[in-house]
């Protein structure tokens, strides 16, 4: 009952994997070198969506795994959510508006997963992946940089084949490591 209950409110212990997890997924998602070198918008939007990206390396390197991986899969997303929910009341959100905000962003969150996931597992090059990436990572933005959209497709599938070759158990213990961000080409 009282893991239930700290998963509700948002209390984690120190020792929680799955705090650990999402505190290194965040913490990755905030590299300040996607925003300024590979223009992601500095938003709320793309704030966000780095940070779906990020879970999806995890989730997808968690898939058929196992009971425990899809375990430790659904507690990321609750995670994630409660403190998605936690945070847009501390920007002064108001209850009524923050349930309606809340179930958009799992419901985008979960379309991120699968499209990523086609544009990984996708026989068609890059294609599928980059268009994923157009649509949601740089969704907000008017005109996409093409390298940067290459850098992140890159970048996306450097992190996969990174998290591929950790061990299983560093991963449920909430160990997770990701590649360095992309460092850009200099301009000709």
């Amino acid at each position: 009952m009282i893991a239930l209950w700290n998963r509700l409110f948002g209390r984690s212990r120190p020792d929680d994997p799955v705090a650990r997890c999402y505190a290194r997924i965040v913490a990755q998602a905030r590299r300040p070198e996607f925003y300024s070198a590979w223009g992601v918008p500095d938003t709320l939007d793309g704030r966000f969506d780095m940070l779906a990206l990020h879970a999806f390396l995890v989730v997808h390197r968690l898939k058929r795994q196992g009971e425990p991986a899809r375990r430790f899969s659904r507690h990321l997303f609750e995670f994630m959510i409660t403190d998605m929910d936690r945070s847009m009341r501390e920007m002064g959100i108001g209850d009524m508006g923050v349930a309606p905000r809340v179930k958009a962003m799992a419901k985008g969150f979960n379309g991120r997963i699968h499209a990523y996931d086609h544009g990984i597992d996708s026989e068609d090059g890059d294609s599928a992946l980059l268009a994923a990436l157009d649509n949601n990572l740089y969704g907000t933005v008017l005109k996409t940089d093409p390298a940067a959209l290459t850098g992140m497709a890159a970048y996306l599938r450097r992190g996969v084949a990174l998290l591929a070759e950790q061990p299983l158990e560093p991963l449920l213990a909430g160990e997770v490591d990701f590649p360095e961000p992309p460092v850009p080409e200099p301009a000709p």
